[in-house]
């Protein structure tokens, strides 16, 4: 079960409609699926405000960019912050 909610997402997105909910709530599992591969550990319960910021942001960006690369732009994989918002939570392993 995802710690970020499907009405969180789509406020994020300022979304009104219910077409999308299905891919919204597999974009909220895929984006912090990548939260807790970042970090090398579990997320925790509750969710601190910086790694729910990231999911949003992930998920969002996932929903409106549906391709690796954009014609005209830099292409990107994850959004510009994403990584700092979640770099204080990372296991380090030296």
């Amino acid at each position: 079960m995802s710690s970020v909610t499907l009405p969180e997402l789509k406020a994020q997105l300022n979304l009104d409609h219910d077409l999308d909910d299905a891919l919204l709530s597999h974009l909220i599992d895929a984006a912090e699926a990548y939260a807790a591969s970042f970090t090398g550990a579990r997320l925790p319960d509750p969710l601190p405000a910086t790694i729910r910021q990231a999911v949003l942001m992930l998920a969002a960006f996932w929903y409106e960019t549906r391709e690796a690369a954009l014609s005209g732009t830099a292409p990107a994989s994850v959004p510009f912050g994403v990584h700092e918002l979640l770099q204080a939570h990372r296991a380090w392993v030296v």
